[in-house]
């Protein structure tokens, strides 16, 4: 049973809903169900042992309705239902209340979630895009030659810097060559290299 029924409220209520129109044992639940926007939603094991209690009572009568019984409210049933006018006031205050605090805590989720999803899907695309980058640009057997080119040529002018028999010439040639190595690795990789 939801906190909003307290002792004798569904019944209020039930009766509230019967003084609109004569309704069927299942439109009860149904409409308990919409006004409460799913905060309440009863079974029939609480709403037809109801109707026969009001029924026994003689706050309420039923037609049948191709086999179906049909509730509506009787003059007793009037009289009971205007004699709680009050209480059934504070009880739909109560019920839009909860509405509201509901709708406001369903808001807070879903911002929540729409944050926490905007937030997955922008780490999602920037993976993604890391993803295609490093797919755009696969090292190939070419590109791993000329590194390895690039580290000897490296290697070698380290080397022959170092030696001080060679001519100034011989060295410019050197760095000719790594720097011509150096322009074909950038144009196979498709940037800089440092």
């Amino acid at each position: 049973m939801s906190p909003v029924f307290g002792h004798g409220r569904l019944r209020i209520y039930i009766l509230k809903l019967l003084d609109e129109s004569p309704r069927h044992g299942y439109d009860v639940i149904r409409l308990l169900e919409d006004r409460f926007m799913g905060l309440y939603a009863p079974s029939a094991g609480t709403v037809y042992p109801r109707l026969a209690k009001l029924e026994a009572e003689g706050l309420v009568a039923h037609d049948e309705d191709g086999g179906r019984k049909v509730y509506r409210l009787t003059d007793a049933g009037r009289e009971e239902l205007a004699s709680v006018a009050g209480e059934l006031r504070e009880l739909e205050e109560e019920l839009v209340s909860s509405i509201k605090d509901l709708a406001a805590e369903v808001r807070s989720e879903v911002r929540g979630s729409v944050r926490s999803l905007r937030d997955e899907l922008r780490g999602a695309a920037k993976d993604a895009r890391r993803q295609e980058r490093s797919e755009a640009r696969p090292v190939t057997r070419e590109v791993r030659d000329l590194e390895r080119e690039l580290e000897r040529l490296r290697t070698e002018v380290r080397l022959l810097s170092r030696r001080s028999d060679l001519s100034p010439a011989a060295l410019v040639n050197a760095r000719h060559r790594v720097v011509a190595l150096l322009e074909e690795l950038r144009t196979e990789l498709g940037g800089s290299t440092a």
